[in-house]
């Protein structure tokens, strides 16, 4: 059974969430509740494996707050409205292993909460086709990167390892390992962090 914690402050969302996650037969919701302090409160009460945490909760900075829970639970599903890149990646970094857009099918929501739990990740689909599709074109030894290599390397940034980037864009993890090469030898870099580091100072990537 996996024990699953919802944090909103919005009671009808907590609601709808709740009634949808009572339907899967593996999933127990071991609290409902609107705030942090009420969230950690729960956590320490009631010990979730799985936290599905909206990202913009009053008074608190929704990278801080995915790192106050992550640091306290095996795995935090964001359940956010907002798409935007930089959100993505701060939630990413703060230690989120999925991003969950409200408006999501019920199968969808089910579904992130057993990936997280089982290990993996999960972007919503429109999430991951906009970090891969939202690339920008520098001038540069950067602009010689392929559509899909820019996509890849923006996973790379956001912490992906390339077992996950497979599982988030379908494609085998051989398919991304030939990519992750291709995108250190056209940058010029050693490894998958300067990799990063010379694509954000080329603009390829969001600032943090």
């Amino acid at each position: 059974m996996i024990r699953v914690l919802i944090v909103d402050d919005h009671p009808i969302v907590r609601e709808g969430v709740a009634t949808v996650l009572e339907r899967a037969r593996d999933l127990e919701i071991v609290g409902s509740v609107g705030s942090v302090d009420d969230g950690l409160r729960t956590i320490a009460a009631r010990h979730p494996d799985v936290v599905l945490l909206d990202l913009k909760l009053p008074g608190a900075e929704g990278g801080e707050s995915v790192a106050t829970f992550a640091g306290k639970v095996p795995a935090v599903v964001v359940f956010t409205a907002y798409d935007a890149d930089d959100d993505v990646f701060r939630a990413i970094r703060g230690g989120a292993r999925g991003y969950l857009l409200k408006g999501s099918a019920a199968d969808d929501i089910v579904d992130a909460i057993r990936q997280v739990h089982a290990g993996n990740s999960y972007l919503s689909p429109r999430v991951a086709a906009k970090l891969v599709s939202g690339v920008s074109h520098p001038g540069g030894r950067g602009g010689l990167l392929s559509p899909r290599e820019r996509g890849v390397l923006r996973l790379v940034a956001a912490g992906l390892s390339n077992r996950q980037i497979a599982e988030t864009l379908s494609l085998s993890e051989r398919t991304i390992k030939f990519h992750v090469t291709a995108i250190l030898n056209k940058l010029g870099a050693d490894n998958r962090a300067q990799a990063v580091a010379l694509a954000a100072q080329r603009g390829l990537l969001p600032s943090p």
